[in-house]
């Protein structure tokens, strides 16, 4: 059983830096994709970054610039700097891993944590 532990939310003023972390255990094959995704109020969930394994990464368009996904492989852990953060980045964010295991495609959830932006 894999499980997700988000930590880092909380509020933040505009034009601020916010760092989530996200905790993975679990048997987790080293091919694994980890994500950042978001949801915010009214709105629906939307995927923010992913990092591969290998180092790959992509990002939502309007968030390019201003985030950076990163992760340890050595402790299953995936981050999510967020800087000159905006009222409209208010959301839930979650953790997702998904890897093959073998041919079947595994999806995982963290809890979520919660991101306010506002002054």
């Amino acid at each position: 059983q894999v499980q997700l532990v988000e930590s880092g939310g909380g509020l933040v003023q505009p034009g601020g830096s916010l760092r989530l972390s996200c905790a993975a255990s679990g048997s987790i094959p080293r091919l694994n994709t980890m994500n950042w995704y978001r949801q915010g109020p009214g709105k629906q969930r939307e995927l923010v970054a992913t990092m591969a394994s290998g180092g790959s990464s992509n990002y939502l368009d309007s968030v390019k610039g201003r985030f950076t996904i990163s992760r340890d492989n050595a402790k299953n852990t995936v981050y999510l700097q967020m800087n000159s953060v905006k009222p409209e980045d208010t959301a839930v964010y979650y953790c997702n891993v998904k890897f093959f295991d073998p041919m079947r495609l595994q999806d995982y959830w963290g809890q979520g944590t919660q991101v306010t932006v506002s002054s």
